[in-house]
Parts: C-alpha cells; sequence; structure tokens
C-alpha cells in the first residue's frame, strides 16, 4: 500500500484536522514556533489520548500493513540467533530489528510515499485556513455591532475561553500601530478593534516589540475604563500572558496591574468603607475583585519560575506588590480605620495567604521580602500584628459575656446565596489572612528579626513572646462557628501554625520556649486545678489542644528542659512550680475523675489521654522521670488500668461472621482502647531502669509486655514498627529477671528464636528463587545481623539464669528437618552445642549456623557469670576442645595438624577467652581472621589445658614506691589515734592528690593499708554507717570447698587462676577465698528476707560468683581473715550496696517490694543515673546507644557486677574499687561516664557499623585509666553529687 489515492488524501486531511483541533490548546498556549513544534514531537508523552485519535490508529495500521512482514521476519531470525547465545537481551533484540527495519527497501518507499501524501494534505489545510480567514474578515463588519454588545457568559477573568483563540503573528508596524490605537484619546471603537486584534497576537511578540512600554502604559490606564467589557478584554489578554510567556516579560504585566489598583485605591473614586460591608454581586466590586483574583493566581504561580531569572525581576514583583498591599488613607483622615484597603480583598481571595508562603518558602525570593519588610513595608506587619490584637479583643470581650455565639458568630449562619459580606466578617477574613500571614513570617529568622513591632495604642511594642501568647490565648477564647464557606475554625488555624513552630527547631527555641508562653498554655489547666471560674469555649477541645502542642513540646530536648525546669533553671522559684508540676497534677486529677467541670464528659477519655502523653513523654526520660516520681503517676495509671481491666473482661469476644456492631457495642470498643490507652503508658515506664522498676512495682508487667508484644505484631504487618523505642524497651527488660520472664511468657522470645531460624535455615518462603543464593562473606550474614543483635540485648545475665538455670539440653538422637527451635534452650543446643552427628546434619547450612551459634556463645561469655552458668550446667569448654581435637588431619603417622577452617578458628577464640581472666594488657586473644602470606594463622591452636603460653602477657613487676611525700601524708593520717573534725574529707583530699601524682602507687599492700582503715574508721562512725548488722563469728577456716555450688567452685578456679597469674596469690589460696565466700554467705544471710517467689534468682542464694569479695581477697593478697573483717565491716556503709551486689540479695535493708521484684539497686539507682547524666554530659553517645537499639544501664551493670574484670588490667580494677571507696558510692557513675567518654569515638563508630553491642561485650577498655579521668569525675561531683547521694540514700525506704 505504497500508493495513495484521492480518497486517502481527503480521509488523511479530516483527520489530521481532528488531531489539531483537539491539541488545539496546547499548540496556541507556546510562546513560540519552535515550542509548538516540540509539544507535537512529544505528544505521545503528554497526551493520554495520543493513540485514540484516528489519525494515529490510521498511521499504525499503515505502518502494519507495508513493514509488519519485515519485523516479523528479523524477530524470529534474532530469536533463533538469541538461543544460540548470539545475541542476548530484550534491548539487543528491539535495536536489532529497528535497524534492520530501516535499512530495508519496503521501509523506503514507505516514508517516500507518506511524505509525498503529507505534503499534499498539509498543503491544502493551509490554503483552506486562509480561505476561512479571509471569509472571517468580510463577516467581521456586519457582526462587530453584535460583538460589542454581547454578554460573556464566562465572568472568570483568568478561564479558558481567553485561550481558545488563533494567534496571527504580528509585524513591529503592525503592533506600533496597535499602541496609538489603544491610547486612551482615541475615540471607543478604534480602541475596542485594536484590543480584539491584540487578543489574537501572540503574548511573547507583544512583550518583544519595541512598542510595548506604551502598549502597557496605554492597557493600564484602560483597565480604568467606564465600559465593562472593555477592561474584561484587557485581563483576558493579562490572564493569556501570565499563562504563556516566560517571568522576565510577565513582570511587567504584572505590576502594571498592580500599579493600576494602587491608584485606584489611592483615587477619590475609590470609597468603599469596613463598616458598610461588602456586595460582591455588585458589578464594580465584582470587576475589582476580578483584577485582584488574576493578581493572586499570578502571586501563586511566579515563584515556580523566578528563581531562573536575575533577581531585580523578582524585586519588581515584590515591591509593587507590597506597595499595594500597603496602601491607606493618611491617619488624618475621617475614615483612616474604616478604609477597606487592598489586603481585605486579595484575604477574600486567599483566605490563608497561601501566596506569602509560596514566597517564603524558598532563601531566593524569602530575602528580599523581608528585606523590603523591614526597610519600607513594615506597616504591613503591624497592621497584621494590630488586627490580631482587635480580633483577640473582640473574642475576649464576647467570652466574658457568656454569649458563645454572639452577633460576629451569627453572620456566619447568612444564606449561602446572598453574596455579600458584613462588616465583621470582612475583620474576620482579614484576621485569619494576618494570623497565617504572621505564623508563616515567625519560622524564619529573618521574619522574626522584624519584631518588637510598635503599635499607637501601645507603649511598649509587640514582641514574639507577647505574639506567641496571643496567639496561645486564641485557642480557648476564639468562638465556635458553624460550619459555612466562610467560617475557619480560629482554633484550628492557631493548632497549625503552633505545630509548624513546634517542628522548626530554631523557631520553637525563640517563639515556644518561654515561660511566658507555657503559662499561657496551662492557663486553662491551672484554673481547672484551682477551681477558679474561667470563660472558655469547647473546654474538651481546648484541652486536647493545649496537651497537643505540650506533647509536641515536651518532645524535643530543650523542649523538655523547659517544662521540667523553666526558662532560666537558676532562678526559678519555688513558690511558682514549672509546668510538670502543674501537668501531672491535672493528669492524675483527671485519672481520679476528680474534675468537676469535665465530669460526664464524652470527651474525658480523649483528655485523659492526650494529657497522659504529654507525661509519657517526659517520665520517658531518666531526668523528667525523676520530676514525676513523687507524685506517684505511675500508682494513678495502674490503679485506672486494673478498673478499667475489670470492666474489659465483661466484653464478650467478637463472633466470626457477625455484624462487628452488634457484637460489641461503641462502648465495650470504647473501655478496650481506654485499656490500650493505659497499657501504652505503663509500657513506657519501661524506657529508663527506674522506670522499669516502677512498673514492676504495678503489676502490670506480664500484660505490658503481652501489649507490647500484640502491637508489635500488628504493626510489623502495617509497616509501621517504631523500631528504635520498642528495642530499648526490650533490651532494659532483658535486663531484670521479671522483664525476661514476662517476655519469655508473652511468646516474644518464640517469636525472635523463629524468625532466627527461618532466616538462618530456611530463607524466606515467598521469595522465588531464580538463581542460588550467594555465598556468606560476612561470620554472620546480614540478614541476620538484626536478630544476632536482638538475642544479645536479651540474653544478660539475669535472663539467662531466669531462662536456663537448671535446665538440661535436649540431646536428642535424631532431629527432623523441620524441627524449628522455639526457645533459647533450642539455639544453644542446636547451634552452639553440635557435640553430635544428629545436630549437624539436621541443619541446611551447618558451617554458617555453628558460627552464629559460636560468635554468640562469645559475646555471651564476656559476661562472666553467664560464662560460669554455660560452663558448670553444659560442659562449654569441653565440647569445644573435642570438636577441635576431632578438626585435624589423618596422616599414616596418627594425629596429623588441626585443620584451619571458620569453625576452628571461632573455636580457638572463645577457648582462650572463656579461660582466660585479664585486662587489656593482662591476655592476648586470637584473631577470628585470616592473614595474607605463608602463615596465615599464626595462633596455636589446642585440644587440652592448660593454654598456649603466649596467648598470657607479661606482667611487669611494680616496685612499691614509699618514698612519696603525698603517700607519707596519708599514711600518717591513719596513724593518727586522735582524729579531728573533717579527718574524712582531708582524707579524701589527700588520696586524690597521690592518685593524680603517682596513681602506680595505690597498689598492692599499700591500697589494702588505705581502705583497711579507712572502712574501719568509717565503720566505727555512727553517721557513716548507713547499714546496721548484728555481730558475727567466722566459721573455722578449714571450710570444705564442696559446700559451695558449682559455679562458685568454678569462680574460685577462675580467681585463683588470676591471682596467680598476677604474682598476689601463692598454692592453696582456694581454702582461703572458700572461707571468705561461706563466711560472707552467712552472714548476709542473717539479713536477708524470706521471699516466696517464682523468679529463679530469688529462691536460694545469690544467683551468680562475688567478683567483688574476689577482688578485694586478691588486693589483700589471699589473707582470708583481713578479707572477711574488711568486708563486715564495709557491708555497714552505703557504698557497699553498689559496689557489692551480694550484699543486698533478699535483704531486710530494703523494702519487700524492691525484694520480691529481683531488681538490684545498682540497675535502678546507679545504672538509672548513668543514663540521665550520659544524656547530659555525652549526648552523641546517648543517641548511639537509642540509635542501637541498646541501653547504657545493660552495660554498666554487666561491668559493675563483675566489677570491670576482662575489662580493664588489674592495677585499674584496684583505682575503681579505691575511688568509690573513698571518694563515695555517686563515683562509681562518674567512673562509668568516664568510660563512655573515653570510648566516645569507639562508640560512634560501631553505632555506624551496627554493632555497638558486640564491641562493648566483647572489648577491652584499651587505653583508659582512672586517674586520667579523675579530675573530669570531680567536676561531675560538685554538679550531681546532692541530686545522687540523695537517690541512692533513698533506696532503703523507696516511697515510690
Amino acid at each position: 500500500m505504497s500508493h495513495f489515492t484521492n480518497e486517502d488524501e481527503a480521509l488523511l486531511q479530516s483527520m489530521l484536522r481532528q488531531l489539531l483541533q483537539s491539541v488545539k490548546e496546547k499548540i496556541t498556549g507556546a510562546p513560540s514556533v519552535e515550542c509548538a513544534e516540540e509539544i507535537l514531537l512529544h505528544l505521545e508523552e503528554t497526551d493520554e489520548n495520543f493513540h485514540n485519535y484516528e489519525f494515529v490508529k490510521y498511521l499504525r495500521q499503515y505502518i502494519n500493513n507495508t513493514v509488519g512482514s519485515v519485523i516479523e521476519e528479523e524477530t524470529e531470525k534474532c530469536t533463533s540467533a538469541q538461543n544460540q547465545g548470539e545475541v542476548s537481551g530484550y534491548d539487543t533484540l528491539v535495536q536489532h530489528v529497528t535497524k534492520k527495519t530501516r535499512e530495508s527497501k519496503e521501509y523506503r518507499e514507505m516514508m517516500h510515499a507518506l511524505k509525498n501524501v503529507m505534503m499534499v494534505v498539509v498543503e491544502s489545510l493551509i490554503n483552506k485556513f486562509e480561505e476561512d480567514r479571509m471569509r472571517s474578515k468580510e463577516l467581521d463588519g456586519k457582526t462587530k455591532n453584535e460583538r460589542q454588545s454581547g454578554y460573556y457568559t464566562d465572568n472568570c477573568s483568568d478561564s479558558d475561553s481567553s485561550f481558545n483563540q488563533s494567534y496571527a503573528f504580528m509585524s513591529q508596524e503592525q503592533l506600533q500601530l496597535l499602541a496609538e490605537r489603544l491610547d486612551p484619546v482615541q475615540p471607543k471603537e478604534v480602541r475596542q478593534e485594536a484590543l480584539r486584534t491584540l487578543c489574537f497576537a501572540p503574548p511573547s511578540d507583544i512583550l518583544n516589540s519595541e512598542s510595548w512600554p506604551n502598549l502597557r502604559k496605554h492597557l493600564t490606564m484602560s483597565l480604568s475604563d467606564p465600559d465593562a467589557t472593555f477592561s474584561e478584554k484587557i485581563l483576558r489578554f493579562y490572564a493569556k500572558t501570565f499563562s504563556s510567556s516566560p517571568f522576565n516579560m510577565t513582570r511587567e504585566v504584572y505590576t502594571s496591574l498592580a500599579r493600576h489598583l494602587e491608584l485606584y485605591f489611592l483615587s477619590g473614586e475609590y470609597s468603599l468603607r469596613i463598616s458598610a460591608g461588602l456586595d460582591v454581586s455588585n458589578t464594580d466590586i465584582n470587576r475589582l475583585l476580578k483584577k485582584v483574583r488574576l493578581l493572586n493566581e499570578y502571586q501563586k504561580e511566579a515563584p515556580s519560575s523566578w528563581i531562573r531569572h536575575p533577581e531585580k525581576y523578582m524585586e519588581e514583583v515584590v515591591e509593587s506588590t507590597l506597595s499595594l498591599l500597603s496602601v491607606k488613607h493618611e491617619p488624618n483622615h475621617p475614615a483612616s480605620p474604616d478604609f477597606l484597603s487592598p489586603v481585605y480583598f486579595l484575604a477574600l481571595l486567599d483566605i490563608k495567604a497561601v501566596w506569602f508562603k509560596k514566597w517564603t518558602h524558598a532563601y531566593y525570593s524569602r530575602a528580599v521580602v523581608f528585606r523590603l519588610l523591614e526597610k519600607k513595608y513594615k506597616s504591613l506587619i503591624n497592621a497584621a500584628v494590630q488586627q490580631c490584637l482587635d480580633y483577640f479583643e473582640f473574642c475576649k470581650a464576647a467570652v466574658n459575656k457568656n454569649s458563645r455565639v454572639n452577633d460576629f458568630s451569627q453572620q456566619h449562619c447568612s444564606d449561602n446565596q446572598n453574596f455579600s459580606y458584613t462588616g465583621p466578617e470582612l475583620q474576620y477574613v482579614c484576621f485569619v489572612h494576618s494570623l497565617c500571614l504572621l505564623g508563616r513570617l515567625l519560622i524564619y529568622k529573618q521574619g522574626r528579626n522584624l519584631f518588637p513591632v510598635q503599635l499607637k495604642n501601645k507603649k511598649d511594642g509587640v514582641s514574639i513572646t507577647g505574639l506567641l501568647v496571643l496567639f496561645t490565648q486564641l485557642i480557648y477564647y476564639s468562638p465556635s462557628y458553624p460550619k459555612t464557606a466562610l467560617a475557619v475554625h480560629t482554633a484550628s488555624l492557631v493548632m497549625e501554625i503552633l505545630q509548624v513552630f513546634c517542628d522548626q527547631t530554631g523557631c520553637a527555641a525563640e517563639c515556644l520556649y518561654t515561660d511566658a508562653v507555657i503559662d499561657a498554655l496551662l492557663h486553662p489547666v491551672q484554673s481547672l486545678l484551682s477551681g477558679t471560674e474561667m470563660c472558655i469555649n469547647c473546654l474538651e477541645t481546648t484541652l486536647i489542644d493545649v496537651a497537643d502542642i505540650l506533647a509536641r513540646i515536651a518532645a524535643v530536648e530543650d523542649g523538655l528542659s523547659l517544662l521540667l525546669y523553666g526558662e532560666n533553671e537558676k532562678t526559678a522559684k519555688d513558690d511558682s512550680p514549672t509546668a510538670v508540676h502543674v501537668i501531672v497534677q491535672f493528669t492524675k486529677k483527671l485519672l481520679h475523675d476528680d474534675i468537676s467541670l469535665l465530669s460526664g464528659s464524652e470527651h474525658l477519655p480523649v483528655v485523659k489521654g492526650a494529657f497522659i502523653f504529654v507525661c509519657r513523654q517526659m517520665y520517658r526520660t531518666c531526668e523528667g522521670l525523676q520530676m514525676v516520681i513523687p507524685y506517684g503517676l505511675h500508682e494513678s495509671i495502674g490503679e485506672a488500668w486494673k478498673k478499667t481491666s475489670l470492666l474489659s473482661e465483661r466484653v464478650p469476644t467478637p463472633v466470626t461472621g457477625a455484624d462487628s456492631t452488634s457484637s460489641i457495642s461503641l462502648e465495650s470498643k470504647n473501655i478496650l482502647l481506654w485499656e490500650e490507652t493505659l497499657l501504652d503508658a505503663l509500657l513506657n515506664f519501661s524506657v529508663t531502669p527506674k522506670g522499669l522498676f516502677l512498673l514492676h512495682s504495678t503489676g502490670a508487667m506480664n500484660d505490658c509486655v503481652n501489649f507490647m508484644f500484640s502491637s508489635l505484631s500488628k504493626k510489623l504487618q502495617t509497616k509501621e514498627y517504631e523500631e528504635f523505642g520498642n528495642r530499648v524497651m526490650v533490651t532494659q527488660m532483658a535486663t531484670t529477671p521479671t522483664g525476661a520472664v514476662a517476655l519469655q511468657s508473652s511468646g516474644f522470645i518464640k517469636a525472635l528464636v523463629t524468625e532466627l531460624w527461618a532466616l538462618l535455615e530456611c530463607g524466606k518462603d515467598d521469595l522465588r528463587i531464580t538463581q542460588p543464593k550467594s555465598t556468606p562473606v560476612d561470620p554472620i550474614d546480614q540478614n541476620c545481623q538484626k536478630s544476632f543483635l536482638s538475642l544479645i540485648n536479651l540474653l544478660t545475665y539475669p535472663a539467662v539464669f531466669e531462662l536456663l538455670s537448671k535446665k538440661d539440653i535436649p540431646n536428642k538422637p535424631m532431629y527432623s528437618l523441620r524441627e524449628v527451635p522455639t526457645d533459647i534452650i533450642d539455639i544453644i543446643d542446636r547451634l552452639i552445642i553440635l557435640n553430635s552427628d544428629a545436630k549437624i546434619h539436621s541443619l541446611f547450612s551447618y558451617e554458617q549456623s555453628h558460627i552464629f551459634g559460636l560468635r554468640l556463645l562469645n559475646v555471651l561469655c564476656c559476661e562472666l557469670n553467664t560464662l560460669l552458668l554455660l560452663e558448670t550446667q553444659y560442659k562449654v569448654s569441653q565440647v569445644l576442645l573435642t570438636a577441635q581435637e576431632e578438626n585435624v588431619t589423618e596422616t599414616s603417622e596418627g594425629r596429623g595438624d588441626f585443620i584451619i577452617d571458620g569453625l576452628s578458628v571461632e573455636r580457638n577464640h572463645v577457648l582462650v577467652r572463656i579461660n582466660l581472666i585479664g585486662g587489656p594488657q593482662e591476655r592476648i586473644l586470637p584473631l577470628r581472621v585470616l592473614n595474607k602470606g605463608s602463615d596465615p594463622y599464626p595462633w596455636p591452636m589446642f585440644s587440652s589445658f592448660p593454654l598456649p603460653k603466649c596467648y598470657l602477657a607479661e606482667i611487669p613487676r611494680k616496685a612499691e614506691f614509699r618514698q612519696d611525700k603525698d603517700l607519707d601524708k596519708l599514711l600518717s593520717l591513719f596513724k593518727n589515734p586522735e582524729k579531728q573534725t573533717g579527718w574524712t574529707e582531708i582524707c579524701r583530699k589527700q588520696f586524690c592528690k597521690v592518685m593524680k601524682a603517682r596513681p602506680d602507687i595505690i597498689s598492692g599492700t599499700i591500697l589494702a593499708e588505705l581502705i583497711e582503715k579507712f572502712v574501719s574508721h568509717l565503720s566505727e562512725s555512727r553517721s557513716d554507717c548507713y547499714f546496721s548488722t548484728g555481730n558475727y563469728e567466722a566459721m573455722d577456716a578449714d571450710v570444705k570447698s564442696e559446700s559451695l555450688s558449682s559455679v562458685q567452685q568454678l569462680g574460685v578456679e577462675m580467681t585463683v587462676r588470676y591471682g596467680k597469674f598476677l604474682n598476689l596469690l601463692k598454692d592453696h589460696a582456694e581454702n582461703g577465698l572458700c572461707f571468705v565466700l561461706m563466711n560472707c554467705e552467712k552472714f548476709l544471710k542473717k539479713q536477708q528476707r524470706t521471699v516466696v517467689s517464682s523468679l529463679c534468682c530469688l529462691r536460694e542464694h545469690y544467683a551468680g560468683y562475688d567478683w567483688f569479695a574476689s577482688s578485694i581477697f586478691l588486693i589483700m593478697s589471699g589473707d582470708g581473715e583481713k578479707t572477711l573483717m574488711f568486708l563486715q565491716r564495709f557491708s555497714h556503709l552505703l557504698v557497699s550496696a553498689f559496689l557489692w551486689p551480694p550484699r543486698l540479695h533478699k535483704s531486710m535493708h530494703l523494702p519487700i517490694t524492691t525484694v520480691e521484684s529481683g531488681i538490684h539497686p545498682v540497675y535502678f539507682c546507679s545504672a538509672h543515673h548513668i543514663e540521665m547524666l550520659l544524656k547530659a554530659e555525652l549526648p552523641l553517645v546517648f543517641s548511639a546507644f537509642h540509635m542501637s537499639g541498646f541501653t547504657p544501664s545493660q552495660i554498666c551493670l554487666q561491668w559493675i557486677t563483675q566489677c570491670f574484670w576482662n575489662y580493664m588490667d588489674w592495677s585499674e580494677i584496684c583505682h575503681y574499687i579505691a575511688i568509690c571507696i573513698f571518694l563515695g558510692p555517686d563515683y562509681q557513675i562518674y567512673m562509668c561516664i568516664s568510660v563512655f567518654r573515653h570510648l566516645q569515638q569507639d562508640i560512634l563508630k560501631h553505632t555506624e557499623d551496627q554493632d555497638l553491642q558486640v564491641f562493648l561485650k566483647e572489648e577491652a577498655l584499651h587505653g583508659f585509666q582512672v586517674s586520667n579521668y579523675l579530675e573530669y569525675m570531680e567536676s561531675l561531683e560538685a554538679i550531681y553529687r546532692p541530686m545522687l547521694l540523695k537517690d541512692m540514700r533513698s533506696i532503703r525506704v523507696q516511697n515510690t
């Protein structure tokens, strides 16, 4: 079909005409012919109906008939070549077929025929266009009068009708003639004809012509023409110009329109007044609104393009606008206050000041706007502020009269068909516009610099704080209006503005974080608390709004500080309580239904929930919790939950298939929702150590964990998982026995283990396997890393003891491949202790899974109590040694060399770690990587004890330097029998002096002598004795070690081995240490309560080994009697509660609730304050912990429990014990903060690497020396000691 007939030509002509008619709007909107061509070329991309045009369908069919066979033939050839591997890929196939088709004879003939026929068709269309144009000119004279008197049914000045015109390109001479004919002095008919011709010309040609300046002047003057039709046409021309021309041209049109309006408002002809109202159906007012609307539409569109043009163009637009909006009568003019200025008209069309929002969005334009406002047009800001003040006074007066629906609000109920605005309505519209403008202005620093503003009727002017107080008061003083087209709820607007402020850090700090604003927010709350009469509209809604802003403020660090301590903490007065006190008191009253004005309100639960959420934002932090604790808020929430849970038990279970509304009533749903709100509030106490302790005291721990697990499951399904917060709560819970048991019973641990197994062994069921998975490069695959870290967070010693104590390994003879672990004991059985072929064969990925288990074991064994438990119950060392022994090459001569592979390297590292005690310079751990070269693994492997000596570092023998003046002075203080007043403080200062100058001296016998005599003195002082203990006589020295538990026996063995390595102990030291441990247990048991508990840790003696007593035994060089005497005296002191964890096990000195919780004061007191100080002193480190889902309290509890063994060298452990004894128990907290400060860069790096938990647990504290941080600790003492010691002393009588 290469030949076209006459019928084909006619058909193509009609189809092409239809296509052009369809895209007429797009072509006529083009600024030039080139742009029109571009539009047509890219029509397929921009027009969704492209393939529905008859012309396109015809062409597609023609091409298919002509070259379709060629395409099919080439495709077949390529497909066969692709199967043979010669051509690959879809894209390559398409390119190849296209190329071959275009080179074919058929394609060339087709293009030639198409070109010829389209030339004929287009020429015919052009001729027809010229004929139609000549005919329209002939008819033009006849219909001129009809068009002049015709009525434009489209009243919109920028409607589409103004663009549906054909273009007639004009020469410069014709444009010059048009400009002359549009001169206002010309007759009306001449000007109208010229304007009609002008509307047909392309706007770009007109704006680029030399005649444009004169033309613009004449058009501007003609806008005031009394003939509405004439000015309407000019507006249409302006609208078309705005939509089709670039900014550098349209700015002149805009400024001319703005100038025209400015002159009109300043002229004597304009006489509209606010008090008279505004009838928009009036023709003149309608014309004026159209002009302002066109201006406003351009204001909103211009910012999208003006950045591509010189700044002066944009400045012209901005200045002309501000100049127009600043128009007002002279102050002495009699009608000046009642003048209906241009701002009112703009507000009617853009009530929320969207134009100003767009102008200030980018810095490019914002800088110009604010500069002009500051230099020339500050009166605009003054007027906006005055408008807000006037409206506020109006609202306040209306509320004070107790008339919620007043004349103002009744105006909003007017008939919708009545297109008129009363004076008050106009004032309200302008107020809303001013409010939105000021709200936007205050977001930016340049805008805030415009304040304070000076007003005529106010002496002091209005500051930012004053304006924000006014905004806040509008929330509860503004009337409630019926929902009409005009009504915009003021409180909602103010809320939007304040919410935006809260999200902008700099803005919030300067605007919101002031006592005046907080007081204004809390005014309704204060009034309800004090019972004073108040006139507030929509009290419940107001309280919910106030709570929303307070919660947003509390969510930011600076805002929280403001609520807790006030604007200036140092000048805070006792008689003016900070916001936290007011909020918590009010929340408690709400929970107790003690607010009479709110009783019976259907919105009361929402109000309660909103204020509980504010409190939650505060008590989720350590410092916030400290302020909330005295009010017992956790008890109030707990009581409310217990009452609600009793009601929720009566709610029927939903029946499958039944209508939900009939199955559960709305009231029942509300009860369940309220119960969840309370559980969520209680759950969030667990973010901090002390908060978790308080949560346990409410008895809601198990329900909260069940709720958390249920919510977590739902959020994972809906992908709304707040990961960091939940992981922190789980980590805190896992650090306590009760929390670990609750996690187990809720099913959380089962879900975690099941998910791990799926990732490690099964892979994802829904993953379509198109190619084999790549072999993992990392020891722990990235897919499993998250589960690995979750297990590390979970398996602290308290959790391990509760979950594994006295539980045997299953060791089944056979394991099914479908048998999935569900508990921690299963993980140990299937991944760590692989002591049978059945276990090995049950794993799909044996090496990867076993390495995962060994890495997990390595981290767990860093906690020495966990190591002792695993070793005594499961003989971990022997299992690993056996595996190493079997992992050797077989030779004819017998046993060969160890096979070096991933598993043997991991086992070797674990074996060295669990069988050697020592700090960073006292033991050498083999690396877990292979080196390049001939000797990839230089570390010797072993399959039996003792360990090769290369893993033991050489301990340099230190000579004791007694010749030191400061030390001699310190020792002389102890020898003085008559101790003067302040003797303790003098000793402490002297001790610090020695520690800073010669820390190496504070060791060995000197340290033993110092702490022994100092503790002896303190124990004799009644004021220094915190615990009262009875007399105790030691048992015989030849006590048998068999009476100790297996964990203690292994601990003794490890301690003695370490002591001998340090040259501190001699042979047979085991007996002396057993004597100490047995006697300690005996005399502490006399101070213990009898507790009936389901917790394993409370059933028998202290769950773990006594690392502190062992440390003192080493300091005393193995003298058992001296050690025991020291510990007995030491047990009288407060510091013993924190340095010596077994001291308070089930102790009668603690409240019964504390004992039953199984939570040690080291956790809920020391660790809690470590987190609080860390946030204040090292915020980056604190944030790193939070992002990792790990907690400082967990690692600190581990360090303190094992007395920093394996983390610090012996000399530093001695210094840690010494500074806590000499300087006070709070130095334990400062010590941990110092360690974090020392590790700051490493912590940040490993947070980025997503292995912070592993790093902190596995790595020793390299380079840390207590003496180097003593001055830093003293600086912390100066700030925090009063608060810390007060809290530490309160453990005996916890009134929380």
